[in-house]
């Protein structure tokens, strides 16, 4: 689209509703804040610009919005006085003169870059504003769009209007377009001659038919425009995201057993022809590659599972994990910052930390990699071809060389060589007799006991 876009995010809410001390947009869904879901929106749209309207003190906001887009202004709302008023805080980016404004909110992270498309649309084809609305079965407590044929002529509040207005069912999404030619003339001319004493953005729609410009309404999902403002309304736009991320998913081919058991993050690939067992949950940060099967109950965070992997169940994959193709993490196993190589296993029952697998290496059940002293983290390397004992701790710093073999058991502080048989734990002795005695003695003193 040849026109520039400006994408004005209100996000000074303070959220009280939602019992927290952690600004409203920064609760987080998908494991991303809501305000950058709608950032992320914003870029998908194509839009040349990004500004926020953060509320006073909200240097936490401030934060995510510089990391999520280096390139994005911030505005501070010293006062709250409204929504026009919110706008205006941004005055400085209005006045940059791109051809369309849209007007989000930081608490709707459910919408998406095709609606935004569409406003920019509407905009371009004339109008002054555009207001996003959505049907609602019962509209009771929202604003309504009052049309005169394709003519949005006002917004009325839930309150305010009569018994005739309130059966209309368009209801305000609260997003608005503006063209930029108008936009500081219409915005300029809200006033606060109202009840609360404050500058409403809606006011804009009538104030503009005042003055013959065009004003139109545009249809969303209602789910779209969700915005939330508590616990409860966080939870339900948790899971409407997960429903359609799920849906897109096994769209792609990805085979889920049961789909409302699987979360995922905002930013979780996985390829088609993974197979997902039963409440398997994906952390930030992590890549399923094609063919993988990932067996119920494992926790994903910051790692790559390569081709056809076998995982789980109850495995736990953290962060900084590369796992290559063919490769099998077995139950109750964890990794973290390993490199597991082709046709690695590490079956069962075993904690590999800080270690580099080499491929076809097998890690027996009960295997420890001892990666950290009480004050740093020390690498653990395992050659190609390895075979690791049972119930065996590896002490970082330690190499064990390609085709070495560690005896069950064993405490492993040197370096093993290749090809060769490490065995780190005390000879077995055999006491004749000493079975018979120990039992007798036993149970004497269990009889004592008993006795008393």
């Amino acid at each position: 689209m040849a026109r520039t876009c400006l994408s004005l995010i209100l996000a000074a809410g303070e959220g009280t509703r939602m019992r927290s001390n952690l600004p409203k947009v920064l609760h987080e869904v998908a494991n991303i804040p809501m305000v950058s879901h709608v950032m992320r929106v914003c870029s998908a749209a194509e839009s040349d610009e990004v500004a926020v309207v953060a509320g006073k003190g909200s240097e936490l906001v401030i934060d995510v919005v510089e990391k999520e887009n280096t390139s994005a202004s911030v505005h501070v709302q010293t006062e709250r006085l409204g929504t026009a008023h919110a706008v205006l805080a941004a005055r400085e980016a209005i006045e940059q003169g791109c051809d369309d404004i849209l007007i989000l909110f930081g608490d709707t992270p459910l919408l998406t870059p095709e609606t935004l498309t569409q406003m920019r649309e509407v905009l371009s084809d004339g109008a002054a504003i555009v207001v996003v609305g959505f049907y609602a079965n019962d509209p009771t407590g929202y604003g309504r769009l009052l049309e005169d044929g394709d003519k949005l002529i006002a917004i009325r509040e839930h309150a305010e209007a009569t018994e005739e207005e309130r059966s209309i069912k368009f209801c305000n999404g609260g997003i608005m377009g503006l063209s930029g030619e108008h936009a500081l003339v219409l915005l300029d001319a809200v006033d606060n001659k109202n009840a609360k004493g404050e500058y409403y953005l809606t006011d804009v729609v009538e104030f503009a038919n005042s003055k013959s410009l065009s004003v139109k309404a545009l249809e969303a999902p209602e789910a779209e425009l969700i915005g939330v403002n508590t616990r409860n309304g966080l939870a339900e736009v948790e899971m409407l995201w997960q429903n359609t991320a799920r849906k897109k998913l096994m769209a792609s081919g990805v085979t889920m057993q049961a789909p409302e058991t699987v979360f995922l993050s905002a930013d979780t690939i996985i390829e088609p022809d993974v197979e997902l067992e039963p409440n398997v949950v994906f952390g930030p940060k992590v890549v399923v590659k094609s063919g993988a099967k990932i067996k119920a109950f494992s926790h994903f965070e910051g790692v790559v599972v390569g081709e056809n992997a076998d995982i789980g169940p109850f495995a736990r994959l953290r962060p900084g994990s590369v796992l290559a193709s063919n490769t099998k993490v077995g139950n109750f196993v964890e990794v973290k910052n390993a490199k597991v190589h082709e046709g690695a296993k590490i079956n069962h029952l075993s904690y590999v930390g800080d270690a580099e697998i080499g491929s076809k290496t097998n890690i027996g059940a009960g295997t420890i990699t001892c990666n950290y002293d009480g004050m740093n983290k020390h690498k653990t390397t395992i050659g190609a071809g390895a075979f690791i004992g049972s119930n065996s701790a590896l002490v970082a710093p330690v190499t064990i060389g390609d085709g070495a073999y560690v005896a069950s058991g064993s405490v492993i502080t040197d370096d093993v060589p290749g090809d060769a048989l490490g065995i780190g734990r005390g000879r077995q002795a055999n006491k004749e007799g000493m079975g018979e005695e120990i039992r007798t003695r036993n149970a004497a003193l269990k009889a004592e006991r008993s006795a008393k």
